[in-house]
């Protein structure tokens, strides 16, 4: 091998190594930890099943402080807090949910749940409307919603 195909085979060789890395582990900045990928929640949901809402909120909380940011994450937050009774915190968590993925469907239907619970039914049923969108043959999240408006409606009299 003559010495300028040394020489480009060995820069090659080293821009590989050096752009490998970024490509694989993208960098991200200290101050803003992002997951695409869903944590392991499997245990979270469980505890959320069973109704042990304070336990699921600690171990969520332990994520986020880890560094974990996730839609899901934030939306079962939000959840645990709604059942808890924290409704104003749970509101909160819901809307970062939405920040991370603005079509979150478990959170378009928890919020809208949220605001069937305070009275705001206006706002429940731009969910309604939000989920009709992302669900145009229909999805659990949907009827749910729908489900929970037509509880806190009052049937019309003629």
């Amino acid at each position: 091998m003559s010495t300028p195909t040394f020489l480009r085979v060995c820069g090659a060789s080293l821009l590989a190594l050096c752009v490998l890395p970024a490509l694989v582990s993208p960098v991200r900045g200290v101050d803003t930890p992002t997951t695409r990928e869903a944590p392991d929640l499997t245990a979270v949901r469980a505890k959320i099943k069973a109704k042990e809402f304070k336990s699921a909120i600690a171990d969520l909380n332990v994520m986020i402080d880890n560094g974990v940011q996730h839609a899901d994450v934030y939306n079962l937050l939000g959840f645990s807090l709604r059942k808890s009774g924290d409704v104003k915190t749970a509101y909160t968590f819901y809307k970062k949910a939405l920040d991370f993925d603005p079509e979150h469907k478990g959170a378009l239907e928890y919020l809208g749940e949220l605001y069937v619970e305070t009275g705001e039914l206006a706002k429940a049923r731009q969910h309604v409307v939000l989920l009709q969108k992302l669900c145009p043959q229909g999805c659990e999240e949907l009827e749910d919603l729908e489900k929970a408006i037509a509880q806190a409606t009052p049937p019309k009299t003629n």
